[in-house]
């Protein structure tokens, strides 16, 4: 690209585009205005949210779906700081963004002045790097910049805070072809001996288990991992973030792993003499169901180091890029015998199904509404679970055969499911996507179903009703003598007429012979549709 004399404002506009972004989410504000008009005069598509935080998880959404860093925006002051749930919620959960925000004039930092705020060293906990851009020179390598760190190595948010004064300063912009990070130089191709090794232990194991996380998705390397399942006949279990990536029917899948997981794949990993762990962190969660896992070999391979041995203690390290090491590993392994080893865990999983529990008159049992819309579901189905009960019985009972499941997973940020089926929809606009959240995450959210009818961005949304914050309300009922404070949402809407109040038809499930009904309208609609599932307020999340 041929350098040219523009504004600042204008050459952040043309770096996005160079970076192939077509759409961005953001809320604009004075501070950020310069750039909003050369977003207007660039032709790209700007959703607008109704809250910052929105702009950052719709965006979040969007990138899982793309593999690619997504952006969002926000003024200087609230509208940055708004954004920070958002960025720590990409930061858990390694998703690639680019966050944007205006910042008060060059010369007034430091002064308190109206709507300025320090969001470069409020969010410094949770990005992968910061910007703030002091010379408006540096605007090009800044971005070039931005984007490959946000996308490369292990991926996450990188922001870049732009002061009202830089962005109208005129520059000569040329945008670079390449990157060079002296300091930034991640492991991608995977030490050959480690993978050696890796591959031996393999061939040597009798009860060997895959547990796959939420790094395969970042890394495009889903399929490979499947290829490497079926070569060597090894068994699945996920974590929770690396749900999907193992259609449920396969006869390799045992499920999900962790203190919500299920009986058969916490059996896998307590009693596996090979655990492989595939761009997984194994957080505390996941941690909880491994207790006995003594003796056994641990091949954890990541492309954070920082990651491997921080919560279990691994044998052989391999750090680098999944795709490029399992593409090598895929060379080395064979077909092995591990029919017994399968039949025990098949025998586990067969054994783990228990009756449905009949709800009381007027509710419906969550889990078994969610089993009936996985099988439901057409192929390439997106859901977007909140965070609560509705994420457990969402995670453990869906089903998905060929879809994809977003959540929040690090971080387990309520209001996440509806701004994050926004981006998702965006950025896949042929599939069907589906929110799945309770009733308090909802009213965190509910606002982005503007946001939907204004963009024609035309996800599905299905809210389980116990009128409590069904989470705590259970903890408190097991842990503190079932003493109930601030978990009752009474006051809350009607949420039929709330969703008709946005113009998008909705109904209510009260009794699971009405479930399939309201499926079926819910996926034959060809835009936004609301099911509101009335659930028992004591009900579980797990029987």
């Amino acid at each position: 690209m041929a350098a040219e004399k523009m504004t600042a404002a204008q050459a952040m506009a043309m770096a996005l585009k160079a970076e192939g972004i077509t759409t961005v989410f953001g809320y604009p504000g004075a501070a950020i205005c310069p750039f909003y008009d050369e977003l207007y005069n660039a032709g790209i598509h700007h959703v607008l949210v109704r809250h910052e935080v929105n702009a950052g998880h719709a965006a979040s959404g969007y990138a899982r779906m793309t593999g690619r860093p997504a952006v969002a925006v926000a003024t200087s002051g609230p509208g940055a700081t708004n954004l920070i749930t958002a960025i720590a919620t990409a930061y858990m959960d390694s998703i690639p963004m680019v966050l944007i925000t205006g910042q008060v004039s060059s010369e007034m930092i430091g002064r308190d002045v109206f709507q300025e705020a320090d969001i470069t060293g409020a969010a410094e906990p949770f990005v992968k790097h910061s910007y703030l851009v002091k010379n408006a020179d540096d605007i090009a390598v800044v971005f070039k910049n931005a984007f490959y760190i946000a996308g490369s190595g292990r991926p996450g948010p990188v922001l870049i805070d732009v002061p009202f004064d830089i962005q109208k300063t005129e520059i000569e912009f040329e945008y670079p072809e390449t990157v060079n990070i002296r300091s930034y130089k991640p492991s991608v191709e995977g030490n050959k001996l480690q993978i050696k090794r890796a591959a031996a232990a393999i061939a040597k194991s009798e009860r060997p288990l895959i547990c796959a996380g939420g790094g395969l998705f970042t890394a495009n390397a889903v399929g490979l991992m499947r290829e490497l399942a079926e070569r060597a006949n090894i068994p699945v279990v996920n974590t929770m973030m690396g749900l999907s990536s193992m259609p449920a029917s396969h006869p390799l899948f045992y499920g999900m792993i962790g203190m919500h997981g299920c009986r058969a794949a916490n059996y896998a990993i307590n009693h596996c003499d090979l655990l492989i762990l595939l761009g997984a962190r194994v957080g505390d969660r996941a941690v909880t169901a491994i207790n006995r896992l003594e003796g056994a070999t641990v091949i954890h391979i990541d492309v954070d180091p920082a990651e491997i041995g921080k919560n279990l203690s691994v044998n052989i390290p391999v750090v680098g890029d999944l795709k490029n090491i399992l593409a090598v590993l895929l060379t080395q392994v064979e077909n092995y015998d591990h029919y017994e080893w399968l039949q025990q865990l098949t025998g586990e999983k067969e054994s783990q199904d228990k009756p449905t529990v009949k709800p009381k008159d007027g509710c419906v049992n969550p889990k078994e509404f969610i089993r009936m819309l996985g099988k439901s579901l057409p192929d390439g189905t997106v859901i977007c679970a909140d965070v609560g009960q509705n994420q457990i019985w969402t995670c453990a009972n869906i089903n998905l055969e060929n879809g994809r499941l977003l959540t929040s997973g690090g971080m387990g940020t309520m209001g996440y499911s509806v701004p994050a089926s926004v981006g998702a929809k965006a950025a896949s606009p042929n599939s069907e996507v589906i929110a799945i959240c309770g009733d308090g995450s909802f009213q965190m959210e509910f606002m982005e179903l503007a946001t939907m009818r204004q963009h024609g961005i035309f996800s599905k949304i299905i809210v389980m009703v116990n009128n409590r914050l069904g989470m705590v309300r259970e903890v408190q009922t097991n842990m503190y003598g079932d003493r109930q404070i601030a978990v009752a949402l009474d006051g809350s809407p009607d949420f039929i007429k709330l969703a008709e109040a946005y113009g998008i038809p909705a109904s209510r499930v009260t009794d699971i012979s009405q479930a399939q009904q309201a499926i079926d309208a819910l996926l034959a609609a060809k835009e936004s549709y609301l099911i509101e599932v009335v659930v028992d307020e004591n009900e579980k999340t797990i029987l």
